[in-house]
């Protein structure tokens, strides 16, 4: 059973930062593309950034030089680490899988909220 439970959402000032994590479960994780989406009402989920198994990582253009993902796969275990976070990054944040190797489609976690406000 494929699990993605997210943590590590809140609220901050503008300028602050957060940590998310997303401890995935049930499959080979390694082999496994990981990534972040985030999304607001009415508005469509949007990619933040994703980081392949071997490593390499992909930035949205509002986040390049702000956020970093990471992995640990010893511990099943993909980051992200938001810095000078502005109001406009408020939204829910979701872990996603991506469909490949060893999952036969796309899994996503149930969300974070990150509020920044002052």
């Amino acid at each position: 059973q494929v699990q993605l439970v997210e943590s590590g959402g809140g609220l901050v000032q503008p300028g602050g930062s957060l940590r998310l994590s997303c401890a995935a479960s049930g499959y080979m994780f390694s082999r496994t593309t990981m990534g972040w989406y985030r999304q607001t009402p009415g508005k469509q989920r949007e990619l933040v950034a994703d980081i392949s198994s071997g490593g390499p990582t992909n930035y949205a253009d509002f986040v390049k030089g702000r956020f970093t993902i990471s992995r640990d796969n010893a511990k099943n275990t993909v980051y992200m680490q938001m810095s000078s976070l502005k109001p406009e990054d408020t939204a829910v944040y979701f872990c996603y899988a991506r469909a490949g190797v060893s999952l036969k489609r796309d899994y996503w976690g149930q969300g974070t909220q990150v509020t920044v406000s002052s």
